[in-house]
């Protein structure tokens, strides 16, 4: 066991270095971290002199991945919110009425003039002038539903039609609204992580929690305002037709249609149809511009269904005006002077150039599917998290003394050896820890902690079980072989268990569990490989060298 082979120490050895280096950037934190910021920004943005700077601070030809840092040690921002499902039941109610209109129409003879109810939100409810005709509304309508497609709705309808007296109701089955919730907690999560990325942010943590709730951690940035701000608007861009402009805002706007203030024009407001022809779901890209004027503006593109629908719309109704509506304000009311068949068009207002910038952000990453109601927030200053990193690297430099200490004190030289395997075993942590670009959080520096003790766990195996062997008079390459021999059932057998435990950990935690589990799991990994390996490698090579007769441990 003591005889290594020429490949095996090129690749004990090669490994190590590899660790230190990707681990290395660490060191140099703020140098690194400004690089590459540098280098996004002049992605972005193009080179300026100080963006040049800062990204020739660190070399290029050198590993730049660092472990990011989490809320309690960077500082940010914490928000829990809820997603109000109620508001796409009554979404979706409303854009089911022009089919139902129709399927009623169809059976004009039988049920009469049909009205709509405005009333309970979520529930579409028609009055029949002609109540004996209910069962033929009922079939009609009932032709309108259509199978779930989800795991736990097979077999079942998306929607329910009932009648009594005079009204017809319509309204989504259970199976349905299970459905359209995990969907739309789905859609929310991606859209807040896509506007959290399109800014930059590192590593935020956006997750689901119970049935309704998202959880929302951002490191790094300057408050739960400014996360709010961010995430908070619908951004619900929408392409209705207008009924009337007024300036009453008082002015009943009748049945399926809503009352809007103009966004530009002061006491300007305009009755439009609550149907939209297309929505801000339709939309695959937006971008700030400036239009003929040289006024910032908003440029938009339709993806083919949205631009089938706009297009048509526009060539029906040349002459007509339409109203752009974003967060049920109107933007701007244009005159269709001729189908508009590209899909493509301009959003143009009293916007500034950051405005249109933040307004394209908020469409290219796409409007929520509801709103978002903040139960909780909190703002986690930087001075905490650098409390939380001081204590962190207090407590980490006493384990790391005291361990050194004692395994100098009870085993002499090879407790040298295993001091080494120590600190290589910590920069191979970091080193991966920045190679999948994880997140360190205070239970993560906890976990290092751990790990640190029980990092020299293995070593004390081998060289108990080396003493051991030197008590019946064998040579001291025949002890150490039999020591390392003996000991690796149960050094595998503890770290199997414990690497299971944190893969546990991983799976069935969140937030900062995850991150102890991650660093325990990592440092299990690094610490039987610096035991077995790196250890064993200095002790072969020290035996090679010296030749000793005897031992002393």
């Amino acid at each position: 066991m003591l005889d290594f082979a020429l490949w095996k120490r090129a690749t004990v050895w090669g490994l190590v270095l590899l660790g230190l280096l990707f681990a290395a950037p660490n060191v140099f934190y703020s140098r690194v971290e400004g690089h590459n910021d540098a280098l996004k920004a002049i992605e972005t943005q193009g080179a300026t002199p100080e963006l040049i700077a800062s990204r020739d601070g660190w070399p290029g030809w050198l590993p730049s991945g660092l472990v990011n840092l989490g809320l309690d040690l960077r500082g940010g921002a914490h928000l829990l919110a809820e997603v109000q499902v109620e508001d796409v039941f009554a979404d979706r109610m409303d854009a089911l009425w022009p089919d139902v209109r129709d399927a009623l129409r169809a059976v004009r003879d039988q049920v009469g003039p049909i009205r709509r109810i405005e009333g309970t939100p979520g529930l579409l409810q028609v009055r029949l002038s002609e109540p004996e005709g209910m069962a033929a509304a009922l079939e009609a309508v009932r032709a309108l539903a259509r199978p779930i497609v989800s795991l736990t709705g097979v077999g079942a309808s998306d929607i329910e039609v009932s009648g009594e007296g005079a009204v017809l109701t319509v309204q989504l089955s259970e199976p349905e609204k299970q459905a359209t919730i995990d969907r739309t907690l789905r859609q929310s999560l991606e859209i807040v992580r896509r506007r959290i990325d399109e800014v930059g942010t590192r590593e935020p943590t956006i997750q689901r929690q119970g049935e309704d709730r998202i959880l929302i951690e951002v490191p790094g940035i300057g408050s739960a305002d400014e996360l709010k701000a961010l995430i908070g608007t619908t951004a619900r861009l929408t392409f209705n037709p207008v009924v009337s402009r007024t300036t009453n805002p008082n002015e009943a706007p009748g049945a399926s249609n809503v009352l809007l203030p103009s966004m530009d024009e002061k006491g300007t407001y305009y009755i439009i149809e609550k149907t939209p022809v297309v929505s801000g779901e339709d939309l695959t890209d937006a971008q700030p511009a400036f239009d003929q004027n040289g006024a910032p503006s908003v440029t938009f593109r339709f993806n083919p269904s949205g631009a089938r629908k706009f297009g048509q719309y526009t060539a029906e109704n040349v002459g007509s005006p339409f109203a752009i509506v974003l967060d049920d304000e109107v933007i701007s009311a244009p005159v269709i002077r001729e189908a508009i068949p590209s899909g493509s068009g301009q959003i143009t207002g009293n916007f500034s150039v950051e405005e249109s910038t933040n307004l394209a952000v908020l469409l290219r990453a796409g409007a929520l599917p509801a709103e978002l109601t903040f139960l909780e927030e909190r703002t986690i200053g930087p001075q905490l998290g650098a409390d939380s990193i001081e204590a962190g690297k207090i407590a980490s430099a006493a384990a790391f003394l005291l361990v050194l200490g004692f395994m100098w004190a009870s085993y002499g030289l090879f407790g040298l050896f295993a001091n080494v395997a120590l600190i290589v075993n910590i920069g191979l942590i970091f080193g991966l820890l920045s190679l999948i670009g994880a997140t360190l959080t205070l239970p993560g520096i906890a976990g290092i902690v751990l790990t640190i003790g029980m990092a020299v766990d293995a070593n004390v195996l081998v060289f108990e079980r080396i003493r051991e062997e030197l008590k019946t008079a064998k040579g001291p390459a025949r002890a150490i072989e039999l020591g390392y021999q003996r000991a690796l059932s149960a050094i595998l057998d503890a770290n199997i268990t414990t690497f299971l435990t944190a893969v546990i950990l991983f799976v069935m935690g969140s937030g900062p569990v995850r991150g102890f589990a991650v660093t325990l799991a990592i440092g299990i990994v690094t610490s039987v490989f610096a035991a077995i390996y790196v250890t064993r490698l200095m002790i072969v090579m020290w035996m090679e060298r010296r030749r000793p007769k005897t031992i002393v441990l």
